[in-house]
């Protein structure tokens, strides 16, 4: 037994361990609330205001309703996969946020190749929703596992050549070393590094799409279209497994925010570039997650459910080829020094 084992190590990995289950756990509750707050407001209701002052307490009251509700397997379902779908897609957000960096030195694990291991975990979630749906015998479900195939087979195309494009700009898939390329004020983000790459900002609102749409959100929640598919993949569901489904989602949406904010916008760099250590830099970071999510919030409230055939199109006629402009543009504007020196 090594003497890191019995020293802080340990120590250090179960505080990141609950303090990222509590910040997911958190997370779901209140963003919940923030959901049905922001959509009353937008559509001039109140949205829930009965349990403790000004609905504070609904997350907790709607929480205890879920633990509370008996959980029942439906005659007919593939037992092991019906149990194991919802683990599968409570799994990868936990696993991304280890090495998401929410300060300087505040990160569970920073690994040299943290956008990989990104990426590698939040592919998982496609396949958890799929087996969710096929293991409920339920023709609404099934139909909601190939769209939910479909649809993220087609936008994640364009989302990993936006970040192959940020890989060529960068050199590196540290997440750290990304942030701290990013250093000195919001002229130096990724996001108007329009030097590089005139698209930039095209680059930006094409991630946001696609992670929309891999979050299975409003425009593009196909895979939950309550007017056509009573709940898509979860309509089976019911108690804590209905309510793991929800934490996952919310969960899902944090880890792409995080993600946009650490590609596009500075990280926990501050945006004036002074007081970006310490707290300060982790203000800055969750203020601009937040920020994503509010906005993220605002769209599914704002915009109507599109149709399917029309998000398919969006993603392969026009998402895909401004991603591979975007790619080929930032590889000519790198080599045209080379070229102007030779």
């Amino acid at each position: 037994m090594s003497l890191t084992f019995l020293g802080q190590e340990p120590i250090r990995i179960l505080l990141y361990l609950v303090g990222v289950c509590a910040f997911v756990g958190l997370n779901a509750a209140y963003l919940v609330l923030a959901e049905r707050k922001g959509a009353g407001w937008i559509q001039r209701r109140p949205g829930p205001n009965e349990a403790g002052w000004a609905g504070i307490l609904q997350p907790l009251a709607d929480g205890l309703k879920l633990l509370a509700k008996q959980v029942m397997t439906p005659p007919g379902t593939d037992k092991l996969l019906y149990r194991a779908a919802p683990l599968m897609v409570m799994a990868p957000p936990l696993m991304c946020l280890v090495t998401i960096p929410f300060g300087e030195h505040l990160v569970a694990n920073n690994l040299s190749y943290g956008l990989l291991f990104v990426f590698s975990f939040g592919s998982i979630n496609v396949m958890a929703l799929m087996l969710g749906g096929w293991a409920s015998r339920n023709k609404y479900a099934i139909i909601s596992s190939a769209r939910v195939v479909s649809q993220n087979i087609a936008y994640e195309i364009p989302m990993l050549l936006v970040v192959i494009t940020l890989l060529m700009m960068t050199g590196t898939m540290d997440l750290q070393e990304l942030i701290k390329q990013q250093a000195g004020g919001f002229w130096n983000w990724n996001i108007l590094k329009v030097w590089v790459n005139p698209l930039m900002p095209v680059t930006f609102v094409i991630y946001f799409t696609c992670m929309l749409a891999e979050t299975n959100r409003a425009p593009f929640d196909m895979a939950e279209a309550e007017s056509e598919l009573v709940a898509g993949a979860f309509t089976e569901y019911g108690g804590m497994g209905f309510g793991v489904f929800f934490m996952a989602e919310y969960a899902n949406i944090v880890v792409g925010c995080s993600l946009a904010a650490v590609l596009f916008l500075g990280g926990w760099q501050s945006p004036i570039g002074v007081l970006s250590g310490g707290l300060w830099g982790t203000a800055w970071f969750l203020l601009k997650v937040y920020a994503l999510v509010l906005t993220v919030i605002w769209v599914r409230w704002t915009f109507p459910r599109t149709q399917f055939y029309r998000l398919l199109n969006l993603s392969w006629k026009i998402l895909i080829p401004l991603s591979l402009l975007t790619l080929l543009l930032t590889g000519a504007m790198l080599k045209l020094p080379l070229l102007w020196q030779n």
